[in-house]
């Protein structure tokens, strides 16, 4: 039990002192002016759609195949 007690002291222990200097980061500096080709150019957010979307499906195969092996062994297990 008192193993316990210091291990969960100790997490607690580094989850804080990480955290600490996580709050305390600096924001990078802005961009200097006219860093774009016809001054200064809107920002982008990076495509996730690609990656979500295969993501998504490989989720959904996945899951179908896991329902298929169920019912296969549902099935089998009936027949025996």
């Amino acid at each position: 039990m008192k193993r316990r007690n210091i291990f969960y002291l100790l997490t607690f222990a580094l989850l804080f002192l990480f955290s600490d200097q996580q709050l305390s980061a600096q924001e990078p500096p802005p961009p200097p002016g006219g860093h774009g080709l016809d001054g200064n150019q809107d920002p982008r957010g990076a495509p996730i759609d690609g990656g979500l979307g295969i993501l998504l499906g490989l989720g959904a195969a996945y899951g179908g195949w896991k329902i298929y092996k169920s019912k296969k062994k549902e099935e089998a297990d009936k027949k025996d």
